[in-house]
């Protein structure tokens, strides 16, 4: 009995998340920013939002289970795909500053021509950002050229002055782990105080990941190019934050 009555429960959620985001759903063409599984990012925030607001609700005291768990899907729903919307808003602003477009391709960063790549998750926006195209060789301070561009992100992040701004640095493996771990996060504060001294309130924090997490092998010229990197993440709240250097 107590599991037919918690099955009912969850699914009741499932059908709430569902009817929340069913309108953007229809078609038979996956929306923009979406995965293989044809859902944006905001579809599948509201989904599992409401999820998790239905088992929650389930469980809490007050009237019956079944109205607390609709009650809660649908809340859930609505607060999961607020931040998916806020995350893919954010991707398409700032995408469009800087004059691309969001791109989810993983496959992406292997790519050398793509020396500025704007993507998005239901967690975060992420920029990355080619050491190529932001410092002179051997330099640790942004280029006029590219400081105009980090400007431009800025200015998307005058309108959502509640995203928090982790700035990230990556290094190749050439070097001590320590002389790279001094270099990048020596880059990450520089780009992380041009974002700041824009006039942005957001919270702005930096972080060096030396030659943590590479792209690719580090075995050929191209290769350490790939991995030589700055990425600026955009979070809605501290619960999305991740550990760059590892994930």
């Amino acid at each position: 009995m107590i599991k037919t009555t918690l099955f009912k429960q969850f699914a009741a959620g499932i059908i709430v998340a569902t009817m929340l985001t069913g309108c953007a759903m229809q078609g038979n063409n996956p929306q923009p920013n979406s995965d293989n599984t044809g859902m944006s990012k905001t579809q599948q925030g509201a989904l599992i939002g409401g999820i998790l607001g239905a088992v929650i609700g389930a469980s809490t005291k007050g009237s019956s289970k079944g109205k607390r768990a609709v009650i809660g899907g649908a809340i859930g729903a609505a607060i999961g795909g607020g931040i998916g919307y806020s995350m893919d808003q954010q991707a398409k602003e700032v995408a469009n500053k800087l004059e691309t477009n969001v791109n989810n391709n993983p496959n992406a960063a292997m790519n050398p021509d793509n020396d500025l790549i704007v993507s998005n998750t239901d967690k975060y926006v992420k920029i990355m950002l080619r050491d190529s195209m932001v410092f002179e060789t051997n330099s640790a301070i942004p280029t006029q050229e590219a400081s105009r561009k980090i400007a431009k992100i800025a200015d998307v992040l005058k309108s959502y002055p509640n995203t928090l701004v982790q700035v990230v640095g990556f290094t190749d493996s050439r070097g001590s782990y320590e002389y790279n771990q001094k270099l990048s996060e020596q880059r990450a504060t520089n780009v992380g105080n041009t974002i700041y001294n824009s006039g942005i309130s957001n919270q702005v924090f930096s972080k060096g990941c030396s030659f943590n997490k590479p792209i690719a092998p580090n075995t050929t010229a191209q290769n350490m190019g790939l991995n030589r990197r700055v990425e600026i993440y955009l979070y809605p709240n501290q619960q999305s934050i991740v550990d760059a250097c590892i994930q």
